[in-house]
């Protein structure tokens, strides 16, 4: 899954158990379990992305999917969005000591980069109920772009919250993907919404 990748995911997974867990942007108690939980849990969104796609991860964290999909998926160009400066001086120093090239990162709220900026790929990691983050997601997606969310097993019921929020934004399908069969237990369940709604 990491292929040429894998020292570099190593090394992250180190960072992440060390500077991660002092710096409070991970428990303590899921250092034994980052493989699984995190690092695999994240990197089979990749499944879902295209080649060479722009991606932005909304609330990016401890870089959770973001990081790991650059990881991943060197193909890709990664913008790590974030508004607290803990997280985003800790995203800096990953970049920056994983020698990740093509990853950003980027002090901000999601609404404040609305008109500004527009990705093929907007993800996210437990941020917020599904209504909520389309209202912060959709407008950063090329019109022929998608947002896809990481969520849990209510994931077909979240968007069924979301089919008001999904017309007022003027938003395509909204589908549920489960990946990583076999690969992590659980597998990874994700929203994908497409930008705007399909054209015959």
């Amino acid at each position: 899954m990491f292929a040429a990748g894998l020292p570099t995911a190593e090394r992250f997974a180190e960072l992440l158990a060390h500077d991660g867990v002092i710096r409070g942007l991970i428990g303590p108690r899921e250092t034994p379990r980052l493989w699984e939980r995190h690092l695999l849990n994240c990197a089979v969104l990749g499944e879902l992305v295209s080649e060479r796609s722009t991606v932005c991860d909304i609330g990016s964290g401890a870089g959770l999917p973001g990081l790991v999909l650059a990881i991943a998926r060197p193909d890709l160009t990664v913008t790590l969005v974030e508004p607290l400066l803990r997280r985003t001086t800790f995203l800096d120093e990953v970049v920056t000591t994983l020698g990740l090239g093509h990853v950003e990162v980027v002090r901000a709220r999601a609404e404040e980069l609305h008109g500004v900026r527009r990705f093929d790929v907007v993800t996210s990691r437990a941020v917020a109920p599904l209504p909520k983050l389309l209202r912060w997601s959709l407008p950063l997606a090329h019109p022929r772009g998608a947002v896809m969310a990481m969520k849990g097993s209510s994931a077909q019921e979240e968007i069924d919250d979301a089919r008001k929020q999904l017309r007022t934004l003027g938003a395509g399908p909204a589908s549920v993907h489960t990946l990583g069969i076999g690969v992590v237990d659980p597998p990874t369940i994700v929203v994908r919404v497409e930008a705007a709604p399909v054209r015959d």
